[in-house]
């Protein structure tokens, strides 16, 4: 098979995986044996878990399990300090003004952390597709800005993939939805996740995907909702025990698993029953519970406000469409939060229609992606997919003015070129600001960077340089910009890698930084295969000498149990490394071979009593025997 472009989904809460077989994109399995793997990472010392194995740190290592980081990829600290400050693991600005996180006094960027989960799923589909994956569509929501998606596309290089394409969310899942359309429609992506929101409108129709406009909040998810549950229980037991849970990381841990399987059990039930027992020590030295009942009704009425947020994107994506309700022939629900029953009703108060469900809302986007790589691949054909800017991209002018060059929902790949010039007489250099948003004010926009042009010949006065700065926005939604003086041919060219970007050099690093984590694991793993042998050949020593039992003589049953006693201690010793461990087993399974063969040498003399040697045993005197994991013990 020859190596696929996989395609992966990226969530705040779980991830996804999934690859073309033959025309038809189809999931793959993680190696728990689950669709999809929670984007939740634990480190400690020099041990890195991801995935279900890291979500069931939470509780006791609060503070080493990190989630939620799509949250935090290419923003300020300023913009999610909020956000930072409520989770129970440790958060920092950093230099450049981003998010760092900080585990075990160490720090790290969200790109870092969101490589680790893209590193396991790539390991999970190397082991499902049987060769090497190098290649990957990542995901990001349509509402990502150009820093987003430059620390995405950075995430995935981290984890030693080359991403050939960065496509938006309800984009794939319409490709998905289209794999089983045949007729031209005008179809609403509706795509609530766990931490991001979008609502998107396309036209589909004879292999044509064309993305008419897209709105959305990148802070508005099922997270949120969450929240909600989790600031009326801590609320409740403070009104009921004088007990403020806040502060208790592990408690709140404990509420936060629990509201969100509340909110989940909402979706199917008019009300449910919270129950945390032993949350809690209270001052008497008596342990105290934590007991409510939630009803579907006052849960929303809890979270109009988010309700009525997510009705603004959908609005304004339609009106930017050009499109009236009664022009949309569907709507595709995408993210597990779609599965809250007001997604529906909202749905049907603003189209009139019950919305579709015939793409699965937790795999359609990978799915979407691994169709993606397929075009790019070549194994998909007749299949054109026209992708927009979600928002204004512009140029700082005089006056702190932001010059609109490309409009938001403009198909992209896109390029445009305005002439600019200098405020002041021999201006000798300008500064190119980009800036992206829908404000006026460059300020009150998101700002991408700003690099200089030098150059400008002295004499000349305000108004006579021609400087022509090109946007190019390419497919994977990033942008690229040039700046030249025309009179002297002077030129500055910079990809944007946004406010808080990240160097090749910092993803080198960081790459390296995963590599170690990869050998450490390479290393333990090979140190826990060790000593599982020598464990079983204890097992085989206490057998030999409970079969013998009184035939063993005394010297040679205390030069068995002197073994024993040493394998054991060697056993539970942390810091011995592979080849020392290895040497000893050397010597353990020779002499073991030595006292073994005397009493092989008894057993052939009375081969009634053969049965005590397991007829697996190697001409070597070692026995075969099923290595058990570590983690099953």
């Amino acid at each position: 098979m020859a190596n696929k472009i996989i395609g992966i989904d990226l969530g705040t809460t779980n991830s996804c995986v999934a690859y073309m077989m033959g025309d038809k994109s189809e999931v793959i399995a993680n190696a728990e044996g689950n669709r999809t793997t929670p984007s939740i990472v634990y480190i400690k010392g020099d041990e890195l878990l991801v995935g279900e194995l890291a979500k069931r740190k939470a509780i006791l290592e609060p503070k080493n399990v990190i989630y939620e980081v799509k949250r935090f990829i290419g923003k300020q600290y300023k913009e999610v300090k909020k956000e930072a400050d409520a989770m129970p693991y440790d958060t920092k600005e950093g230099k450049d003004g981003g998010v760092l996180i900080v585990v075990d006094g160490k720090e790290y960027k969200p790109e870092q952390i969101s490589a680790f989960i893209l590193q396991k799923i790539k390991e999970d589909a190397e082991k499902f597709l049987g060769n090497a994956v190098t290649q990957a569509v990542i995901t990001v929501p349509a509402y990502f800005n150009d820093s987003q998606r430059n620390a995405t596309k950075a995430a995935g290089e981290i984890a030693g993939l080359k991403v050939e394409r960065i496509i938006n969310e309800p984009t794939a899942a319409s490709l998905t939805y289209g794999e089983s359309a045949h007729k031209e429609e005008k179809v609403v992506v509706y795509d609530l996740g766990g931490g991001t929101f979008d609502v998107t409108v396309l036209e589909i129709g004879d292999g044509a995907y064309q993305v008419l406009a897209t709105a959305g909040d990148t802070m508005l998810g099922g997270a949120n909702f969450d929240e909600k549950i989790i600031d009326r229980l801590v609320a409740g037991f403070k009104a009921k025990e004088d007990i403020d849970l806040a502060d208790n990381a592990m408690a709140m841990q404990r509420i936060k698993d629990e509201a969100e399987k509340a909110k989940k059990q909402l979706s199917q039930t008019e009300t449910v029953e919270i129950s945390i027992p032993f949350i809690t020590v209270g001052p008497d030295g008596q342990p105290r519970n934590l007991m409510e009942t939630l009803s579907r009704a006052k849960f929303e009425e809890m979270s109009k406000d988010l309700i009525a947020a997510a009705k603004k994107p959908l609005e304004a994506a339609l009106k930017d469409s050009g499109l009236k309700t009664g022009d949309i022939n569907e709507v595709i629900l995408v993210g597990g939060s779609t599965r809250m029953p007001w997604v529906k009703t909202q749905i049907k108060d603003v189209f009139g229609k019950e919305p579709k469900s015939t793409v699965n809302p937790d795999e359609s986007v990978a799915m979407g992606a691994a169709i993606q790589g397929g075009i790019i691949q070549g194994d998909v054909s007749d299949i054109l997919l026209l992708d927009v800017t979600p928002l204004s991209l512009a140029v700082e002018v005089e006056g702190g003015l932001a010059h609109v060059m490309i409009p938001r929902n403009t198909t992209i790949p896109a390029k445009k070129s305005n002439i600019y010039t200098t405020a002041q007489d021999g201006q000798a250099a300008v500064t190119i600001h980009v800036t992206q948003g829908e404000r006026s004010m460059a300020r009150d926009n998101k700002s991408l960077g700003n690099f200089n042009l030098d150059g400008i010949p002295a004499h000349m006065k305000r108004g006579q340089p021609q400087i022509e700065v090109t946007f190019d926005i390419d497919a994977n939604g990033i942008l690229h910009v040039t700046a030249e003086e025309k009179s002297t041919g002077k030129k500055q060219n910079v990809t944007i890698q946004g406010a808080t970007g990240i160097s090749d050099d910092e993803i080198e690093a960081a790459k390296a930084d995963a590599e170690k984590f990869a050998e450490e694991d390479k290393k333990k793993k090979e140190l826990i295969e060790t000593k599982n042998r020598l464990e079983t050949m204890v097992y085989q020593m206490e057998d030999l000498q409970t079969q013998y039992g009184d035939k063993v003589d005394v010297a040679d049953k205390e030069a068995m149990q002197k073994l024993i006693d040493e394998a054991i201690e060697i056993k539970a010793k942390d810091e011995m490394d592979k080849e020392t461990l290895d040497k000893e087993i050397e010597r353990f399974s020779t002499e073991f071979q030595t006292l073994a063969q005397k009493y092989h040498a008894v057993a052939a003399e009375q081969p009634n009593e053969s049965d005590m040697i397991d007829d697996n045993a190697d001409d070597d005197g070692t026995v075969e025997a099923e290595v058990v994991d570590a983690d099953d013990k």
